[in-house]
């Protein structure tokens, strides 16, 4: 599976990621950084074949009127420390690959993982 990281997300993230084997990179790794713009962002999901994992409902407004980007990770933790943040993945990850596995849309908050169908 390839990721990509939205802004909003921490780096960290992404090298947990890369940690468990998988292709993974952070807006920081483009060439416009953070500051590259949604339709940069869902223009790479679609070429390289990348989940979006993101807070950015926007995101989730395009996925849902569009189906762009065509899989998506949906953070909706609220304001939690990176190190929670990383937990949750890390604690879950088998759990998470599985789910993207048979949908298109996850939601990940504190207490929950959702796959929506």
């Amino acid at each position: 599976m390839r990721f990509l990281v939205d802004a909003q997300l921490p780096r960290a993230l992404s090298l947990l990621l890369s940690n468990f084997g998988f292709d993974s990179l952070h807006t920081l790794d483009l060439p416009q950084k953070n500051f590259s713009s949604d339709e940069v962002i869902s223009g790479l999901t679609i070429s390289e074949n990348r989940i979006l994992i993101t807070k950015d409902t926007d995101f989730l407004d395009s996925f849902l009127l569009k189906a762009i980007p065509q899989k998506l990770k949906i953070i909706r933790t609220g304001n939690i420390n990176n190190k929670a943040l990383l937990l949750i993945f890390k604690n879950n990850i088998h759990h998470l690959k599985k789910l993207l596995d048979e949908g298109n849309l996850i939601e990940i908050t504190t207490d929950n993982i959702i796959l929506h169908k």
